[in-house]
C-alpha cells in the first residue's frame, strides 16, 4: 500500500499521523508511506525521527481580513495545491489522509481533483476550519469525540473511531506506584497533583503554581510540575529572586518536562493542563479526575470544547485562562484530592470517554475507503 499522510504544525496534528503510519505498517510490511508537510513545523523534526520521508509545500492559514499579507500567503498556499498534485502524480497513493494543520486543504484537495481516496482525522470536539471546508470532497472523516460529528456538515461520511495515543491505563501494584513516585522524590502517602501545559508550557499555569509556592498553600497535597523546557529556566529565575531554590520547595518536584509521562499520569491523583485534543485522550484512557484551562483565542475556542467533553460526563473542571490565579487552582485542586470518593468517581467518569482498539478502528476505516473508491 502507497500512503501519502499530510500533518503540519503541532505534535496534535502529527502525532496521530505518526500512528495511523505505524499501524499501517504493522499490518502491511511492504507499505510505503510519504509525509507532506510545510517547512516550518515540527514535522521537520518529528517525521524523520520516526523514519519516514518528508516533503514539504507551501501552505499557511488564511485570515477573512483583507491585507497585502494575506494576499501573499493566498498565492503561496495556491502554489501549495500545485505542488502537492504534482508529489502524488508522482507518488501515486493509494489513499491520502490528513490529521491537521493548514497543509490538510492543498493536499486533500489535489489528491480529490485527482479522483485518489481521501480521509480526514479530527482531533478536536470542535472541527478547525481546514475539515469543515474539506468535508464534501473527503471521502471518509473521522472524529475522536462523538461531539463533533454534529458540526460538521456536507460529508459524505463520518466515523467515531477516537484519536490513537501512546498512553494507556495500567494497573499498577501498590509497591510499583511507590517505586514511580519514589523516583521523582516525592511521598507515598500524599495525594498527588500533576501539572503541564505542553511542551512548550503554558505561562498562565504556571504562574499560577508560583502563587502556590510562594504562599506555600499545598501543604495537604504535592505537585509534580513540568514546566516546558523553554519556561524552566525562567521560573527557576523567578523563584531565586524570592528565595527559593527550585529543587528545595515542600511538597513540590518541578521539572522541565516529563518523559515517562505514562507512568506518571497513572499514579497521580488529579491532573492540570490545557485542553488540546491529544491531552483529553490521555486523561480519559488512564481515567483520571482533570482541571483543565482551554488555551484561548484558537480557532472557535475548540481547547474549550474540548474540555467540555470531558467536564459534562463528570470527570473535570473548567477554569477559564483569565480566571485562574494559585488560589483559586489550590482550592480546585484540594476540592478533588482530599475528596476520595469524588476523585474516584471523576477518574471513573472520566474513562466513560475513552475508546478502545482506535488504531484497528482506524485502519479499518483506510481499507474501506480505498475499496469503496475503487469499486
Amino acid at each position: 500500500m502507497k500512503v501519502v499522510i499530510a500533518a503540519a504544525g503541532t505534535a496534535g496534528h502529527i502525532n496521530p499521523g505518526l500512528a495511523i503510519a505505524k499501524k499501517i505498517q504493522e499490518e502491511e510490511k511492504n507499505s510505503q508511506i510519504i509525509f507532506i508537510g510545510t517547512t516550518r513545523g515540527l514535522e521537520n523534526d518529528l517525521v524523520p525521527r520516526a523514519g519516514y520521508e518528508l516533503k514539504t509545500i507551501e501552505a499557511y492559514g488564511l485570515s477573512k481580513k483583507i491585507s497585502i499579507e494575506n494576499i501573499k500567503k493566498m498565492i503561496k498556499t495556491l502554489k501549495g495545491f500545485g505542488e502537492a498534485k504534482k508529489i502524488l502524480k508522482e507518488i501515486k497513493p493509494d489513499i491520502v489522509i490528513g490529521t491537521g494543520g493548514y497543509i490538510c486543504g492543498a493536499t486533500i484537495s489535489a489528491a480529490h481533483s485527482l479522483k485518489i481516496p481521501t480521509l480526514l482525522h479530527e482531533s478536536n470536539a470542535f472541527p478547525g476550519k481546514a475539515v469543515k471546508m474539506l468535508a464534501r470532497k473527503t471521502d471518509t472523516i473521522l472524529v475522536s469525540f462523538e461531539d463533533a460529528i454534529g458540526r460538521i456538515k456536507n460529508a459524505k461520511k463520518i466515523v467515531y473511531t477516537g484519536t490513537p495515543v501512546k498512553i494507556k491505563k495500567q494497573n499498577y501494584t501498590l509497591e510499583q506506584k511507590y517505586e514511580i513516585i519514589k523516583k521523582v522524590s516525592l511521598k507515598e502517602d500524599m495525594p498527588i497533583a500533576l501539572v503541564f501545559g505542553g511542551s512548550q508550557g503554558a505561562r498562565r499555569i504556571n504562574q499560577a503554581i508560583i502563587e502556590i509556592i510562594k504562599i506555600g498553600s499545598n501543604k495537604n497535597y504535592q505537585i509534580i510540575w513540568a514546566t516546558g523546557p523553554k519556561q524552566y529556566d525562567i521560573i527557576k529565575e523567578e523563584l531565586e529572586n524570592n528565595n527559593i531554590s527550585i529543587n528545595h520547595i515542600d511538597n513540590m518536584k518541578i521539572i522541565p518536562y516529563i518523559y515517562n509521562m505514562e507512568e506518571i499520569m497513572n499514579v497521580v491523583d488529579v491532573i492540570v493542563a490545557r485542553s488540546g485534543a491529544m491531552t483529553i485522550t490521555e486523561i480519559s484512557k488512564v481515567g483520571k479526575p482533570s482541571i483543565l484551562v482551554p488555551l484561548p483565542n484558537v480557532s472557535h475556542d475548540h481547547q474549550l470544547y474540548n474540555a467540555k467533553v470531558l467536564q459534562n460526563v463528570g470527570a473535570a473542571d473548567i477554569i477559564l485562562d483569565n480566571a485562574l490565579n494559585g488560589e483559586k487552582l489550590n482550592t480546585y485542586i484540594e476540592k478533588i484530592v482530599l475528596d476520595k470518593h469524588k476523585c474516584e468517581t471523576m477518574g471513573n467518569n472520566a474513562l466513560k470517554v475513552s475508546i478502545d482498539d482506535v488504531e484497528n478502528k482506524i485502519y479499518e476505516q483506510i481499507i474501506e475507503t480505498i475499496k469503496n473508491k475503487k469499486s
